[in-house]
């Protein structure tokens, strides 16, 4: 028998090469073929639910499957993300996760799930700024009296937040460190009820998503101090930033991405991130999250990443500084 020439063993491993790579072909062609599961990780009705609602759909057209809303809230949307992590790898399952659960929770308590571990980073999805106000008939109506009073009346001043780590505590606590003054932080179980404690003037003010509270600055029941977004937003542009209201240094937004359990199949991934950049460019789910308060987008892989790494770096040093602790 003639031995085998260099030429016929290149070509052997290659078809061998070839046939490993076809199922992954042929799966991520026929991705998906059966229904899909999204993953939220806050209560209905708030921002990440109508989000994720908003964005299911357009994917259910874009794919022709059904995709199934699987609501698990609860420890500030930790519990979200651990189902997500124990879902099996294969692209039917994935998370829509923001700011608090992927970044601030493991800085502030132990989680049972490592985003570097048991997640893939697919793309930044919404990026939505938060805005600090007070009640309409507060003495307040600039960022500056707020911050001479907090200097006259150490700890007195107020802020509502939605729980330890939350965007709204956290924003408390940027301005204290920024503007060197001491405030008094109100920990409520939700957003909800610190807004409509706001509304009643229990409290002085709050650093809140832009969804809870727009519907209260347009009926005029709640004024506007600045907004936490490096630019003036397209969607609040009367609203200055805290650079402008004479506060540098405070850009904090919320932000929400999808992740996918680890070790699914990069095809599979990649098949995700197109189909997210042609649903986040759609025009009517752009004006869907513009009416929510949030700008769609959609980063590539990397940008996500770096995204995330930073966000941890700034969060973690403002955790660490204030010995802020989870509940």
């Amino acid at each position: 028998m003639r031995p085998a020439s260099r030429r016929d063993a290149h070509r052997f491993l290659l078809a061998l090469a070839c046939a490993g790579l076809a199922p992954l072909a042929a799966q991520a062609q026929s991705f998906p073929n059966k229904p899909v599961h999204l993953v939220v990780t806050y209560p209905a009705g708030g921002s990440s639910d109508l989000m994720a609602r908003i964005m299911g759909q357009k994917l259910q057209d874009l794919w022709g499957q059904p995709v199934l809303i699987e609501s698990k809230p609860g420890a500030a949307g930790s519990i979200g993300m651990e189902y997500a992590a124990r879902q099996p790898a294969d692209g039917y399952t994935f998370v829509v996760g923001n700011l608090g659960p992927v970044a601030v929770n493991p800085l502030i308590s132990k989680v049972p799930y490592s985003i570097e571990k048991d997640f893939v980073p697919v793309a930044l999805t919404a990026v939505g700024a938060n805005i600090l106000v007070v009640p309409a008939n507060s003495p307040y109506k600039s960022l500056q009296e707020i911050l001479a009073a907090a200097r006259a009346k150490p700890g007195q001043v107020s802020f509502g937040t939605s729980g330890p780590g939350s965007m709204a505590h956290l924003g408390g606590e940027l301005i204290m460190r920024q503007a060197r003054v001491k405030m008094n932080g109100i920990n409520y179980k939700g957003g909800g009820q610190a807004v409509n404690d706001l509304l009643a003037g229990h409290i002085d003010m709050m650093v809140a998503d832009a969804l809870p509270v727009s519907q209260f600055i347009k009926t005029s029941r709640l004024r506007p101090i600045a907004i936490t977004s490096g630019t003036r937003s397209k969607m609040f542009p009367e609203i200055p930033t805290f650079a402008e209201a004479g506060l540098p240094g405070i850009v904090a937004e919320n932000w929400w991405g999808v992740f996918l359990p680890a070790g699914t199949p990069k095809a599979v991934v990649d098949s995700y991130h197109a189909a997210l950049v042609k649903i986040m460019a759609d025009p009517e789910l752009k004006a869907k999250f513009a009416d929510l308060g949030v700008e769609a987008q959609a980063s590539t892989q990397d940008e996500f990443r770096t995204f995330l790494a930073a966000e941890v770096n700034k969060y973690s040093k403002l955790v660490a500084d204030n010995n802020i602790k989870g509940e």
